[in-house]
């Protein structure tokens, strides 16, 4: 008991001084390639965050535990909600952070809430049309992947028309980051998402173990400990990303994380023998219906403007960790 509890102390640190570089890593390049924080968060920082996903459920599946891998990446998604919303409430300005360019990232949650909605069909579907898989992976697999792709095509282009019309609207170009080389930034990026890479099974390999001793089933196990030991990354991350006053890369993150999350379904499926909808619990629909209501909650947030906060009215941030944490009481009530 106390190697495992070591083992996911140590791995935790490391993971937290390595996200919390990943994200400086990641705001120099935004600044230098222009790219923009918002595609910079939700596409190269989301994907770097989400490989402790990739690389514990396509174990998991290889062992024959489907439920606990859908369930990691479902519940992550969740979990990177909760954070959001924490992060909300804690952060102190004038108006409210999930209404800051509200439009934009409007278009990138919704990419995200419209895959959760693809895997949603796939997991009811999924034995009804197992016939039809193609060597042995699911349709909506395909969907999947073809709406990833041009989800993260809808944000680009949106961010590319956006910085220019910021730019014609300002009396000078805004300057690159003078203080990192885009060599530096970008070797330092790697090394960092190589640490994350490595570290972060052995961090949810001891959070299973844990688990594993309280006697949870896998569906619940992987949607809340197994899914917050693999968002630790999305955490430091955002959290640093508000430190430096780069809140676009925190959201970024927090939304392209959980479409990234649902696209490492494509990896798992060709891993799994057979179509993997069909082989895993349906209650896994509840989380993705979940992180569905939860993300346009945080649309709404963003989309409504305020000059001032009240904590106590404002429900948005409120409404994303009721619907979060009363998700999870479905998942472990409903057998």
């Amino acid at each position: 008991m106390f190697y495992i509890l070591g083992q996911f102390v140590v791995c935790a640190g490391i993971i937290i001084l390595a996200g919390t570089f990943l994200t400086r890593y990641a705001d120099a390049i935004a600044e230098i390639t222009k790219l923009g924080r918002l595609v910079v968060g939700s596409v190269l920082l989301a994907g770097a965050t989400s490989l402790p996903e990739l690389t514990v459920d396509i174990s998991a599946v290889r062992l024959g535990l489907a439920d606990l891998a859908v369930g990691d990446l479902l519940g992550s998604s969740l979990m990177n909600l909760l954070i959001l919303a924490l992060l909300d409430l804690s952060h102190h300005s004038r108006g409210k952070m999930l209404s800051r360019l509200g439009a934009a990232h409007a278009l990138s949650g919704s990419v995200g809430a419209g895959l959760a909605g693809l895997v949603a069909l796939g997991l009811l579907t999924g034995k009804a049309f197992e016939p039809f898989a193609m060597f042995g992976i699911s349709p909506a697999i395909f969907l999947l992947a073809i709406a990833y792709c041009f989800g993260v095509r809808l944000v680009y282009l949106d961010q590319r028309i956006a910085l220019r019309a910021s730019q014609e609207q300002a009396a000078t170009p805004p300057e690159a980051h003078v203080e990192m080389s885009l060599s530096r930034a970008l070797v330092g990026f790697a090394i960092c998402a190589g640490v994350i890479f490595l570290v972060g099974p052995y961090l949810a390999e001891s959070a299973g173990e844990l688990a594993e001793l309280s006697g949870l089933g896998n569906t619940f196990v992987g949607t809340t400990l197994v899914a917050l030991s693999t968002s630790l990354p999305e955490l430091v991350s955002m959290l640093a990303a508000l430190r430096m006053g780069s809140i676009d890369l925190a959201i970024g993150n927090a939304f392209g994380s959980n479409a990234f999350n649902m696209v490492l379904f494509v990896p798992l499926d060709f891993v799994h023998d057979g179509s993997l909808f069909a082989a895993v619990s349906p209650r896994h629909t509840i989380t993705c219906v979940a992180a569905m209501v939860a993300t346009q909650v945080a649309i709404m947030g963003q989309l409504y403007q305020s000059e001032s906060r009240c904590r106590l009215i404002e429900p948005d941030a409120w409404l994303v960790i009721l619907i979060v944490l009363g998700s999870l009481g479905l998942i472990y009530y409903i057998p």
